[in-house]
């Protein structure tokens, strides 16, 4: 019983530093606040499906498919559900051990002459180690914490596949955009040929003006191809992404565009950042950094929890007697109370060496945290600054292409009258088709980025979605200590 008073009173102690979320220096706002106008307004819900926003049904569906059959998501559950397991294992340290035992012997004793008999017995027996020192709970803190990690790292998997597959589905989108624009370029090259070979028919044009025309016709059709290997590849990684086998997979063009204008397949939505201080709740990946810290820091505790001595006691009591009968008379009757008290005298510097490890991992994990937050402040900065520029540029490149279009019908109107060679034309509508290709990667350029700001800035995602630690038996849930782990107590 005294040792048991000893236990409890001691049950508030915990070896190692309390945990203290690392301190940052975070700017009050981002050096790039835009702005970009979006092509169609609105934003991105915090609390419901960010590639919404995007009001492509396609797309839904596709990072549908992702989220539940995607192989990088299915691994990451599985770990995260490990985590939770060994979490719930040393939880299990809290509480003794209770076990059963029966066994039957037959031996042969000297004792007053020879004699051969049986002895039956059963008991049950219990042991309990008590959590003087916090190892226990220092243990389940980073295992709780790898748990909360671990579930931040499923939510940034998450993400991170919805991401590529939004990206690489609007790369296909604006592929077909691009395909489209050859389709109707061929047509139209096509026509320019017929011209060509009916002026040189006519003693008009010159041999060489057909020969210019073919080749203009011959070498946009093989970049039309090349354009469909590409689409090829776009619509195997979809695919892969959302867990199926390219041959099993296939994704119908976008209908063509009957206006023959380069419009934009898919809307860019508005996306908030908020402050860099909120990055650090709505990015899961920064979250997991955190987390793990503060595993990293509990693991101190079990390492400093080894220089105090061990106490065990234990109990048990059963039946014993070479009769079944005489089992539950009073000679029958056995059982037994200890206690055990253990401490390691000498290890060579084994435990010194334990603790040193122990800081060193919380510093690393530290620095870890630091860096993850740094790389979020700048994807956001990048992204926002890479759509601020996309803006400007394609309103200049759409200029560009109205300019090249124009050159391109006065050239075409210039030779059938005459007064022009074909060369000028061939040189119009090489300017003509390089604007509207660089117009069409100029938006899916800001699509890709798009989509790079939403993950940049989490996608809606925040920390208080990962399960809050347990409370341990016993935790009097005391006052941080500020110390650096190395030097608390």
């Amino acid at each position: 019983m005294a040792c048991a008073a000893i236990a409890l009173a001691l049950a508030g102690c915990a070896a190692g530093p309390d945990y203290v979320r690392p301190t940052l220096d975070i700017p009050a706002a981002y050096k790039e606040p835009g702005p970009w106008k979006s092509a169609s307004p609105g934003s991105i819900d915090p609390h419901g499906a960010w590639w919404k926003a995007y009001r492509d049904p396609t797309l839904d569906r596709l990072i549908e498919q992702a989220d539940a059959a995607n192989q990088n998501i299915q691994q990451a559950q599985a770990q995260y559900r490990q985590a939770q397991a060994t979490a719930a294992a040393a939880r299990a340290g809290f509480w003794p051990t209770l076990g059963a035992g029966a066994g039957a012997q037959r031996a042969q004793t000297n004792t007053n002459g020879p004699k051969l008999g049986n002895t039956y017995s059963v008991g049950l027996s219990a042991a309990w180690e008590p959590d003087l020192w916090g190892a226990i709970r220092r243990s389940v803190q980073a295992g709780e914490a790898a748990s909360q990690a671990s579930a931040a790292d499923l939510a940034a998997a998450r993400l991170s596949i919805q991401a590529a597959v939004a990206q690489d589905y609007m790369q296909l989108r604006i592929t077909d955009l691009q395909i489209d624009l050859y389709t109707r370029t061929i047509a139209a090259y096509q026509r320019a040929l017929q011209l060509t070979q009916s002026q040189y028919a006519s003693g008009v044009a010159l041999r060489s003006d057909v020969a210019l025309a073919q080749n203009q016709l011959s070498t946009t059709q093989a970049q039309a191809l090349d354009l469909r290997a590409q689409r090829s590849q776009l619509e195997h990684a979809l695919a892969i992404l959302a867990g199926k086998a390219p041959a099993n997979f296939s994704l119908a063009p976008a209908p063509s565009n009957p206006a023959q204008t380069l419009s934009l397949p898919l809307r860019l939505p508005e996306t908030p950042t908020g402050v860099p201080s909120q990055l650090l709740e709505r990015r899961p990946d920064i979250a997991a950094a955190e987390r793990r810290a503060a595993a990293a820091n509990a693991n101190i505790g079990v390492a400093r929890a080894a220089y105090f001595p061990a106490l065990t006691l234990s109990a048990s009591g059963g039946y014993s007697s070479d009769s079944f009968v005489q089992w539950f008379d009073v000679p029958g009757r056995v059982w037994a109370l200890g206690a055990a008290l253990a401490q390691t005298l000498f290890d060579g510097g084994l435990r010194q060496a334990r603790s040193d490890a122990a800081v060193a991992a919380y510093d690393a994990a530290v620095a870890q945290y630091k860096q993850t937050v740094l790389t979020g402040f700048q994807e956001v900065e990048d992204n926002l600054a890479v759509l601020r520029i996309l803006h400007d540029e394609t309103a200049a490149q759409e200029q560009a292409v109205q300019s090249a279009q124009l050159a391109e019908r006065l050239a075409l109107a210039q030779y059938r009258a005459g007064t022009s060679i074909y060369l000028n034309v061939v040189a119009a509508q090489a300017l003509a088709l390089s604007a509207e290709r660089s117009l069409a990667q100029l938006h899916g350029r800001q699509l890709i980025a798009s989509v790079a700001l939403i993950k940049a800035v989490g996608g809606g995602w925040n920390a208080a979605q990962i399960e809050p630690p347990r409370p341990a038996p016993g935790s009097t849930g005391g006052a941080p200590n500020p110390e650096h782990p190395s030097k608390a107590s």
